[in-house]
Formats: structure tokens, C-alpha cells, sequence
């Protein structure tokens, strides 16, 4: 399997299990029910907001931001999605604010992650210049996402890989593969270039490959 669209896979499933299991059943009709919100949303928008922002106060922060924004603009509502789907929409806006906000806050030089003090590829003096040295050569993982997320401990060894990211590349990284945002809207809420968010993306690409296959699939192979 392709290790690029593996680590897509992992990172899709991973935060697709961190969800709370919650069907909408809400109502599709115009009328809301602001007084059941928190008690049959809040978790949901909670865990929504957490396994992006990585933070449980700003996760907290949005949610009441998002229900603040939802009892301001009930006479906007028109009934054609659910009350859910309308609260998460909401919700989303609240998210890339914070995310523009951190942006802002964020130093301009990321910090140098583990692999990029590797030599991994082959120097100019090899004929084979840029390819990879075999000693770092992607590994055949012999698994799938799903295999490896049934396990409690590669959670824990994921979830740390992940953590190592810089902030605005993990911030970019997680618009492009949860939210599956378009590059113009993540250039524009990150305030860089699209040369610079392809650099983003494959520089966590890489450190994801090389952490999980130092700390993982090394081990368990």
C-alpha cells in the first residue's frame, strides 16, 4: 500500500473513532429547541472541536461560542438541514477563527522535526541523488489502518507522532485531511503561500512515516 495515502488513512480514522457514536435524529423543521442543545449536542460539538484543536479550553471556548452565535442567528434558521448539522456548521466557522487567531500568534520558523536531521536520501555525489538511502526507505507496513487502530497502544504511539507537529503545520495538515478544506481557503486562513502549505503537508507526511515506523510498524513487523 501506498505509505502517503496510509498515513491519510490512519489520520482519517483516528480522529473518525475519537467521535462520539451520535446518529442525527434531530428535527428537520424551522423551529429550534435552544433548551436542548447542550444536552443533546454538547459532547458531540465538544469532541468535534477537540480533535482539532487539540485543546480542551479552546474546545470548550468554540462550543459556547458556537451556541452564543446559534441563539443570535435562530431567525436565519430555515429548516433545511438539522438542527445538528446547522450547530456544526456554526461550529466550523468558530474553529477557523480560532485557527486564524493561532496563525496570528505563531512564530514564523517551525521548529525542525526529528527526520528532517536525518540524511535520508542519497547526496549529490551518488548517481541516485534524492532518492532514499535504504536504511531509510519506506518499510512495507503489512497492515491496514483499521488493523492497527484496534489496538489501544498505537493510539497512544499516534497520537504522540502527531503532537510532535509544529503547531501551523499541524494546523494545516488537519484542515487538509479532517476537513478536507480546499488549499486556497487554508493559505488564506494560515496567511501563507500554496508553495508553502505543499511543503507543510509533505513535511507532515514525512515525520508522521518516519515516527510511526521507528516507534510502530518497526516493532511490530
Amino acid at each position: 500500500m501506498d505509505w502517503i495515502f496510509f498515513i491519510r488513512a490512519l489520520f482519517f480514522y483516528y480522529h473518525l473513532i475519537q467521535m462520539p457514536s451520535s446518529p442525527d435524529n434531530s428535527p428537520h423543521h424551522s423551529r429550534l429547541n435552544p433548551t436542548s442543545w447542550v444536552a443533546a449536542y454538547g459532547d458531540y460539538l465538544y469532541r468535534y472541536a477537540l480533535v482539532r484543536l487539540r485543546s480542551e479550553v479552546l474546545a470548550q471556548d468554540a462550543v459556547q461560542e458556537t451556541f452564543l452565535a446559534a441563539l443570535k442567528a435562530q431567525e436565519t434558521y430555515e429548516g433545511r438541514s438539522s438542527e445538528k448539522t446547522w450547530l456544526v456548521g456554526i461550529l466550523k466557522h468558530k474553529i477557523i477563527d480560532i485557527f486564524r487567531k493561532q496563525s496570528r500568534d505563531m512564530a514564523e520558523h517551525d521548529t525542525v522535526l526529528p527526520f528532517e536531521r536525518e540524511e535520508l536520501f542519497l547526496g549529490e555525489e551518488s548517481e541516485w541523488a534524492g532518492h532514499w538511502k535504504k536504511q531509510s526507505s519506506p518499510i512495507d507496513w503489512g497492515d491496514t489502518p483499521l488493523n492497527a487502530l484496534e489496538q489501544e497502544d498505537f493510539h497512544r504511539v499516534f497520537r504522540s507522532c502527531f503532537e510532535k507537529l509544529p503547531q501551523r503545520v499541524a494546523l494545516a495538515f488537519q484542515m487538509k485531511e479532517i476537513d478536507d478544506s480546499e488549499a486556497t481557503e487554508i493559505c488564506t486562513v494560515l496567511e501563507i503561500s500554496e508553495a508553502n502549505l505543499w511543503v507543510m503537508l509533505h513535511r507532515a507526511r514525512m515525520h508522521l512515516r518516519r515516527c510511526l515506523e521507528v516507534r510502530w510498524f518497526a516493532r511490530h513487523t
